[in-house]
């Protein structure tokens, strides 16, 4: 077997895991994934590497989307709210990550997620839900095609605001925003931990599509093609197994997963960078 069919497979055997645990905790995988990259390519621009990372959290976050569909699982109507409000940052966000150096990006990168980490830890369950009988609070009752029924109350406005910060970071960083938009639903909006994450995949696709699409029109996604077609083929398949997956997983027992990652990547794109 050629070095070049192996270094293909690896790519694949990597967009398998990505996709699988990214889809699992609602997170898209970018924020697997760009660590990885950070370190196989430490001579490319902070924005190519964003541009493949996007692209492969779009197909990932697609079809995890689909799987979670299947499962009832979807706030398509907060999904659909809080998507448009992300797709004007997510552009402004590939945009800028034009004009930032490796050794800053790497860095920032390092210490948000760190960030992350740390407020899940800190924060070990969610806040207590909004009285339902009190103004401006968006209700919802979800039923999943299994029967299990969830209902709960929000901020819409809220979430639309902290929707277009999320969708500027996931996509300067390259991250998707699964990594803040779910402990954001769960946390501040008192979502369910089953519906933040399959609705937070829903929203991944439409914002990283926005995202990479700008880097399509800027000409950088060009030289990201080959390993981007690779790392989406294992992602869509992997996206199917997480959703299966989240199933047979508690939702204390995601967020604690999500914490733990962000730690060890976080940490090691910290060490890269100083």
């Amino acid at each position: 077997m050629s070095p070049a069919i192996l270094h293909d497979f690896g790519f694949i055997l990597l967009g398998l895991g990505v996709g699988a645990y990214g889809t699992l905790i609602g997170a898209g995988g970018g924020f697997v994934l760009m660590p990885v990259l950070l370190l196989l390519y430490p001579q490319d621009t902070p924005s190519l590497l964003t541009s493949i990372s996007l692209a492969v959290v779009f197909f990932n976050a697609a079809s995890g989307a689909q799987a979670y569909a299947r499962l009832g699982r979807i706030d398509y109507r907060s999904g659909l709210a809080f998507a448009a409000a992300a797709v004007p940052g997510a552009v402004l966000g590939a945009l800028s990550s034009n004009f930032v150096p490796r050794r800053l990006f790497d860095g920032i990168f390092g210490v948000m997620l760190i960030a992350g980490a740390l407020f899940l830890i800190l924060r070990r369950k969610a806040p207590d839900a909004p009285a339902r009988d009190a103004p401006g609070l968006t209700h919802r009752r979800i039923v999943e095609h299994g029967g299990a029924v969830h209902e709960y109350a929000f901020r819409l406005r809220t979430g639309v605001v902290i929707s277009l910060f999320v969708g500027y970071l996931s996509s300067f960083l390259g991250i998707g925003g699964g990594i803040i938009h779910v402990p954001a639903l769960v946390y501040i909006l008192s979502f369910p931990v089953h519906v933040a994450t399959a609705t937070s995949h829903f929203i991944l696709a439409i914002m990283a599509l926005a995202g990479t699409l700008t880097h399509v029109f800027t000409g950088e996604f060009v030289h990201g093609v080959h390993r981007t077609i690779y790392l989406a083929l294992g992602a869509m398949v992997g996206a199917q197994v997480g959703a299966l997956l989240s199933n047979r997983i508690k939702g204390r027992g995601i967020i604690t997963s999500l914490a733990v990652a962000l730690i060890f990547v976080g940490a090691r794109i910290l060490v890269q960078a100083f």
